[in-house]
């Protein structure tokens, strides 16, 4: 809670009572596991480090759970909601449980993986600050890494996230090189951002109750290698991890044209064309494609 206003939290009851309204019956194929427990979500946004100068955005908010909690702490909430019927909801929800301040959410009605910059800042119209500075979600399980790589690259102004995903995804993507979980999430996330674990999320606060374990992944952003290419590292680390039981010579090689033209673009960035993909840092495959 705030001195500007207060949010009253969602629990299980509820989240029911709302989802009764709407005759919402949640669907895998949107991902669709609300959280229902107000310590969770309260959890959530002081990890998070919400300030009062954030401007945060929120993937998937549901019914609100998460979206009632960040509202008192941040600048303005922007949503993005590809369910019609929940983000009509959302702002009813607002304007009943913390009506003080609604007009600090802005909601998008869009699918998160396709959204652009120019619509989220058509949609926040005229509202100061108007660039999301973090991202706090409860992302649906099914489109994580796709939605987290794509709002990176459409938004810079995005400094930091924190989200629930499954477990093993966080796993994957706070992964290093070197370990078992490395794979291309892992290096294309860490062309944007540091990453790392941020603790488990139980099973029981969601409903329905999710058939997977959950957690939390907290990344920063910072640089990219200097003077790289993104889309053809992108190409180097996905021709890679395509086939990353084979050495790099053999791995690379459709993407080179050659085993041998693998081999020298290999050698010139300093790399044994015998390590495996899982060896490289997304330096090393920046440097693999600037010598192509």
């Amino acid at each position: 809670m705030s001195e500007n206003g207060t949010a009253r939290l969602l629990g299980p009851a509820d989240v029911r009572v709302l989802a009764d309204r709407l005759g919402l019956r949640p669907t895998k194929k949107l991902g669709q596991n609300f959280v229902h427990d107000a310590n969770t979500v309260r959890r959530i946004v002081k990890s998070a480090g919400v300030g009062a100068d954030d401007v945060v955005l929120e993937v998937g908010p549901g019914l609100g759970s998460l979206t009632l909690a960040l509202l008192p702490v941040a600048a303005r909430v922007h949503v993005i909601e590809i369910d019609p019927v929940l983000a009509e909801l959302l702002p009813e929800t607002v304007a009943e449980r913390a009506p003080g301040l609604a007009d600090r959410l802005t909601v998008t009605g869009a699918d998160a993986m396709r959204v652009s910059a120019a619509e989220l800042a058509a949609d926040a119209g005229g509202a100061r600050p108007a660039d999301p500075t973090a991202i706090v979600a409860n992302l649906p399980y099914n489109v994580a890494v796709p939605v987290i790589l794509h709002l990176l690259a459409e938004l810079p102004s995005l400094e930091r996230g924190l989200v629930m995903v499954q477990a093993e995804v966080a796993d994957r993507l706070a992964a290093g090189p070197g370990s078992r979980q490395y794979g291309a999430p892992s290096a294309k996330l860490a062309w944007y951002a540091d990453a790392r674990r941020a603790g488990p999320v139980p099973r029981a606060v969601f409903w329905p109750v999710p058939g997977v374990d959950s957690g939390l992944l907290a990344f920063t952003r910072h640089d990219p290698p200097s003077g790289a290419d993104r889309a053809a590292t992108f190409a180097v680390i996905e021709a890679a991890f395509a086939q990353r039981r084979k050495a790099l010579r053999g791995a690379l090689a459709g993407w080179a044209g050659s085993p041998a033209a693998a081999e020298t673009a290999l050698r010139a960035a300093g790399i044994d064309p015998t390590t495996r993909a899982e060896r490289l840092s997304v330096t090393d495959f920046a440097a693999v494609a600037a010598y192509r």
